[in-house]
């Protein structure tokens, strides 16, 4: 993989990853007094983690996070989280798993075309941010089977 493509792809991860921070402080502060709030802005916070990892890595390569992902992406998360939120619960995990899903589908295909070729540590990041969308989509896909179990 050439290094543009390389850096075209980690913003994309980036852009979505600032998405994501939004996304979840913003489910966070809807549901504000719930155990769901509290691990929407535990989610965020690991979000905003890999938003600073895939920066720096960004910028190990040569090139600079898109400012389209610090400043559009965030608006566009919190729109969609308080939009989401607004639908209820149920509506908000059932969204939550297909951004996650997506997130997902994306780090799996792009291990695929970087294995160690850049370096053993930018896959190690990628794997530990795959790892990391797979707790998040567990969480909310259990909640989810525990809130239609209740209704």
């Amino acid at each position: 993989m050439e290094r543009e493509d390389l850096l075209r792809k980690l913003n994309w991860f980036y852009t979505l990853e600032v998405s994501q921070v939004g996304l979840y402080v913003a489910q966070s502060k809807k549901f504000k007094g719930s155990y769901e709030s509290i691990v929407f802005e535990r989610t965020a916070l690991v979000e905003e983690e890999h938003v600073d990892r895939l920066a720096a890595v960004i910028r190990e390569l040569g090139g600079e996070p898109h400012k389209i992902g610090d400043v559009i992406s965030p608006l566009f998360g919190g729109l969609l989280g308080k939009t989401l939120a607004f639908t209820g619960l149920k509506k908000t995990l059932q969204g939550n798993i297909k951004i996650e899903n997506k997130a997902m589908a994306d780090y799996v295909a792009l291990l695929k075309q970087v294995g160690e070729e850049f370096s053993p540590e930018l896959e190690i990041l990628l794997q530990h941010n795959l790892v990391d969308e797979d707790v998040h989509t567990a969480w909310f896909a259990q909640r989810l089977a525990d809130y239609e179990l209740l209704d």
